[in-house]
């Protein structure tokens, strides 16, 4: 029998904390979503890693916020008039999302030392735990480029759609690592799932995060204000290539022609609505994977809701409640997703020694996970 690493014991602990970070990005990526529904991510023009923990604590102070504020386009366009006490509703928006981005750093790097110090990481997974401290990091300075977007250019009202799309998936990335991670360190199930369903599990997890992308854009675009019928866009089912099409280089529409991109956010949504209904029907077509046919029949059902809330959302013209909801329930999707396809992976590297995708996760004795 292996003889069990000394950090083995420790590993509930372990998982418990990296639950506790996934638990503060899911909690940040809605403060998030709602500080961009709101146009509050604008309201604090400068970057302050340390000193921006504080915020104003006097008259002047706030007045002094304010007054940074009315100097960038966003005011002049959208705001001109508002009132000290508007400001400080947005401020506090914006406020309360970089606050959120500092505290998982902190739950992120403050028990890992300890955990370092005292032996209880497994030491095949240190480096994937300070890859993922490393690509926080990198998180939140990448905000910080999104938000200069909409500072520095005087016709912009707004950040990027292209920071702001790759700023949110790189996020939820960071949140999906994590929480396979965590994962990771469960008690094994016996049973091995055939390949072709680990591997459209894999690709359900990877079109969710496309989905995500293409959704950042959307709301980058505020494309869900305009096109707000369903089944059809635009007065048709498929809007003609010139349509689609009309902007030079032709790649640019993909990203800031709003039919286009609202059409591909719509066809990559009923795209991934099959891929899990077939999902679903080959896991409960296979034989021995209980675990599996569960999980594809919740990420199905919760993809069919996701899309029903997305239509809803639309059709209504992207109201805070169902917009917010919309967005809470794209990273509900994703959490299935994650974690379908690493049960699955898990399975199969139970009944193949070595074989896990993640080295940490081979490197768990199966006697003791």
């Amino acid at each position: 029998m292996t003889e069990p690493h000394p950090a083995a014991s420790r590993r509930p602990i372990v998982r418990l904390w990296l639950y506790v970070v996934a638990a503060l990005m899911v909690l940040t990526l809605v403060v998030g979503g709602a500080t961009r529904l709101t146009e509050s991510g604008l309201s604090i023009v400068e970057w302050k890693p340390v000193t921006g923990v504080v915020p104003p604590m006097s008259q002047d102070a706030w007045q002094a916020e304010f007054g940074k504020y009315q100097q960038i386009p966003q005011y002049r366009e959208l705001n001109r008039g508002m009132s000290l006490e508007e400001f400080k509703t947005i401020y506090w928006w914006e406020w309360s999302h970089r606050l959120l981005a500092r505290t998982i750093g902190a739950v992120f790097l403050l028990p890992f030392v300890f955990f370092l110090w005292r032996g209880w990481i497994d030491p095949r997974l240190k480096a994937r735990l300070w890859t993922l401290f490393g690509a926080g990091a990198a998180l939140g300075a990448v905000g910080w480029w999104m938000v200069s977007s909409g500072l520095a250019d005087s016709s912009r009202v707004s950040v990027s759609q292209y920071r702001l799309a790759f700023h949110l998936t790189l996020a939820c990335a960071i949140y999906a690592a994590i929480l396979w991670t965590a994962r990771g360190l469960h008690r094994r199930i016996a049973g091995e799932a055939p390949w072709r369903l680990r591997a459209s599990a894999a690709g359900l997890m990877v079109l969710v995060l496309l989905q995500i992308y293409l959704g950042a854009l959307v709301a980058g675009l505020n494309a869900g204000l305009v096109f707000n019928t369903w089944p059809d866009i635009d007065g048709t089912l498929i809007p003609s290539a010139e349509r689609l099409w009309f902007d030079t280089p032709v790649w640019r529409n993909l990203f800031e022609n709003t039919l286009t991109v609202q059409f591909n956010h719509r066809m990559v949504a009923y795209l991934l609505w099959i891929v899990a209904a077939l999902h679903a029907v080959d896991a409960f077509r296979s034989r021995g994977v209980v675990a599996g046919r569960n999980g594809a029949l919740v990420l199905a059902a919760i993809v069919t809701l996701q899309a029903g809330i997305g239509i809803m959302t639309l059709l209504h013209q992207v109201p805070l409640p169902l917009a917010l909801l919309h967005q809470l329930t794209g990273i509900l999707v994703l959490t299935v997703a994650v974690i379908h396809a690493q049960r699955l992976s898990a399975n199969a590297a139970a009944a193949v020694p070595h074989s896990a995708p993640f080295p940490a996760d081979s490197s768990i004795p199966r006697s003791t996970a």
